[in-house]
Parts: structure tokens; C-alpha cells; sequence
């Protein structure tokens, strides 16, 4: 067992768990379902524990983190900036290179079509090697 994937023995599945039994809240509501909707997209994902207690889902790389803070529920794409968002579901981190972030407030639905499609695509995108969709060279 990798020491990033395990606490005093616990596999990272077994640790995210315990991380949404602590929330008790819409919060640990929140990032279950999200959770759930990552794995019915990809039943090969690896999830991990980094960073001090960070969920991480991984396929290839990294796809996405799951924090939870006080008012927020954060999904945060590794690459998400070379991702299409045709529905718009990045709303926070949108001025960097490369990660893109959903956060989500009490309350608030996450599309599920659209979400399941940005885990297909950085599955995608890690398993290509590439972290910029590939451009045409002009001539």
C-alpha cells in the first residue's frame, strides 16, 4: 500500500469515507454524491488520500480533489483548464493555466451528464499523456 493511499493502516477509500461521516452535514451529502457520480463514470478509478487528508480521485493521473470547507464542497480538476465545460460546470480557480474547480454551496445540484462528461474527458486526457488539447501547427 502506497504511504499516499493509507493512515495508520486505513485504505484512502476507507479514510475519504470516514472524511464524509465527520462532515455529517450537506457537506458529507454532498461530496458522497459526487463521489458516487466519479465512480458510476469511471469504475476503474483509484482514490486516494494526499496532502494531509485530501480525497483524490485518479485514473492515469490525477482527475479530480474533494475538499470541503465551510461553505463550499470543492472539486477541483487537475487539467481542467483542457477541458470542454459545455454546460459551464467550472466556476471557481477559472484564471489559471491549467486546474478548473467546481464549487458547490448548500443547496446547489451538480448537472450529472455534464459532470460524468468532464470525468470521461480527464480520463481521457490523462490516458493521451498530453495536458493541452493538441493544436493544429499553421502553415
Amino acid at each position: 500500500m502506497k504511504k499516499s493511499d493509507a493512515n495508520q493502516g486505513q485504505s484512502a477509500s476507507e479514510l475519504i469515507s470516514e472524511r464524509i461521516a465527520k462532515l455529517g452535514d450537506w457537506r458529507g451529502k454532498t461530496l458522497s454524491r459526487m463521489r458516487k457520480l466519479i465512480k458510476a463514470a469511471d469504475p476503474d478509478v483509484v482514490e486516494e488520500w494526499k496532502w494531509m487528508g485530501t480525497p483524490v480521485w485518479s485514473h492515469d493521473g490525477i482527475i479530480c480533489t474533494g475538499e470541503s470547507y465551510k461553505s463550499v464542497v470543492k472539486l477541483t480538476f487537475a487539467k481542467g483548464a483542457s477541458l470542454k465545460d459545455p454546460a459551464r460546470l467550472f466556476n471557481s480557480s477559472l484564471d489559471g493555466n491549467v486546474r478548473r474547480a467546481i464549487d458547490i454551496r448548500e443547496g446547489e445540484e451538480v448537472d450529472e451528464s455534464a459532470f460524468k462528461a468532464l470525468i470521461h474527458q480527464a480520463v481521457a486526457l490523462n490516458r493521451s499523456g498530453k495536458s493541452k488539447p493538441s493544436r493544429k501547427a499553421k502553415p
